[in-house]
């Protein structure tokens, strides 16, 4: 049998890349098959090894929202780069862009460049345990906040009871300080601070979840996460990793109108480069050292080619109506998606905000993992691979959101929703 040009690629990376890939959801174990090997992209698409184009709704999980290789970002990281690639000591470009995103998130007073989300949101906890002097964190089920140890725990048998290891390599005894509960669950909520309100250091979640999937939460979830934090002397850690200036300028706490005590951010900051960033309360940024006995550090953060390159991208996100024709673009293919699947029979729920999508093989929409989880994965599965087979590239998981670019085209749209028709057509009979 003839091997394809991915199916020769992804054999070679196995040979010196665990499982063939730097990252798990990237060796397609959700939806099955190969997967896609990128040589380069452009504006809203990929191409392939071969040379074929895929229309890109997964912006390398976000950050492209300028799409790929906008001319100013890469003529900013082009001179950022001839003036060298690292220093390990401070920048102006650092100042810069630290007054940007404090101009644009009030909530944000003080912040700290990272190297990652992941490394954002392990320090942004850690903070807020010394800032509390308390050990419990709460977390929901079916958000991830990066592989941190503490981080990687799963409910008990009882939502108020000890967490459990999801994997292997992390100690019980850190697993025991972390409280998972269902997400958009108030009651759960209440109870949680009821039995252990004075342990609890901090409350971490996606505002908007965007890692099983997309959800928005109820209002009514976040009032009362943000009334009972403050009642109860817990740092609210909002992680908008995924969501921070992606479905808004100002993030998801703009849209619900809740100030954070400490927020979270990634690599959208960087215009797509490896940077993360966490900030807000003074009195609490305050603690990191060397201000305070919190330690932290990093010899990339604020690495002079993202912070110049995320410099670029928000000159052109902060241009007057850059996020209501995103918004357009995302509820036009969103709605023609919906139509499709109605026209076919094909039960299939969506929703949407900003530049951020959610699609689920379901008669309603999920609202936590729970429900995410009874969602036809295996109808997912076929249908990611009948659009990829057309060029669309989709996320390879039923459980991640998508993402649309400010240079997806009207063209691109038709495209995609044309694909969509035929693939929901061979459905329709499953």
């Amino acid at each position: 049998m003839t091997l394809t040009a991915d199916q020769v690629l992804f054999e070679k990376a196995k040979r010196h890349i665990a499982g063939g890939v730097n990252s798990p959801v990237r060796a397609f174990a959700g939806v099955g098959g190969t997967p896609v090997f990128i040589s380069r992209a452009a504006g809203s698409k990929m191409y392939d090894t071969t040379g074929r184009a895929y229309i890109d709704y997964v912006g390398s999980w976000g950050p492209m929202i300028l799409g790929h290789t906008h001319p100013k970002v890469i003529a900013a990281v082009k001179a950022a780069a001839d003036d060298g690639l690292s220093f390990g000591a401070p920048t102006p470009s650092e100042t810069t862009m630290a007054d940007i995103i404090a101009d644009i998130v009030p909530s944000v007073e003080l912040l700290r460049m990272t190297s990652s989300g992941t490394e954002a949101t392990m320090s942004a906890i850690r903070l807020a345990r010394g800032y509390t002097g308390r050990d419990k964190i709460v977390k929901f089920e079916g958000c991830y906040h990066g592989h941190s140890d503490s981080l990687l725990v799963k409910a008990g048998s009882g939502m108020l009871d000890i967490g459990e290891p999801t994997s292997q390599g992390v100690p019980a005894d850190f697993a025991k300080h972390t409280l998972t509960l269902p997400y958009n669950d108030v009651s759960a909520l209440q109870a949680a601070f009821e039995k252990f309100g004075s342990e609890i250091a901090c409350v971490i979640v996606e505002p908007i979840a965007g890692n099983m999937n997309m959800i928005i939460p109820s209002q009514h979830f976040h009032d009362t996460l943000r009334q009972l934090c403050t009642d109860n002397g817990a740092v609210l850690i909002f992680d908008e990793v995924m969501t921070g200036f992606r479905v808004g300028l100002g993030g998801a706490q703009a849209y619900f109108n809740i100030t954070p005590d400490l927020t979270t951010f990634g690599k959208i900051i960087g215009a797509g480069l490896p940077v993360g960033a966490f900030g807000g309360k003074r009195e609490i940024m305050e603690c990191i050292a060397p201000l305070g006995g919190v330690y932290q550090a990093g010899t990339l953060s604020g690495n002079p080619l993202a912070m110049r390159a995320g410099k670029a991208m928000f000159d052109e996100l902060t241009v007057e109506g850059f996020y209501e024709a995103l918004s357009a673009k995302t509820a036009k293919l969103v709605q023609g998606l919906q139509a499709l699947a109605d026209k076919h029979g094909v039960d299939f729920a969506t929703c949407h905000l900003g530049g951020m999508f959610g699609l689920f093989f379901a008669k309603t929409l999920p609202q936590n993992f729970g429900e995410v989880s009874q969602a036809d994965s295996q109808k997912f599965a076929k249908f990611f691979h009948g659009m990829l087979d057309r060029g669309i590239y989709l996320a390879p998981s039923a459980f991640e959101a998508a993402f649309m670019s400010i240079m997806h085209s009207d063209e691109d749209i038709q495209k995609t929703l044309l694909a969509a028709d035929e693939v929901f057509g061979e459905l329709s009979g499953t």
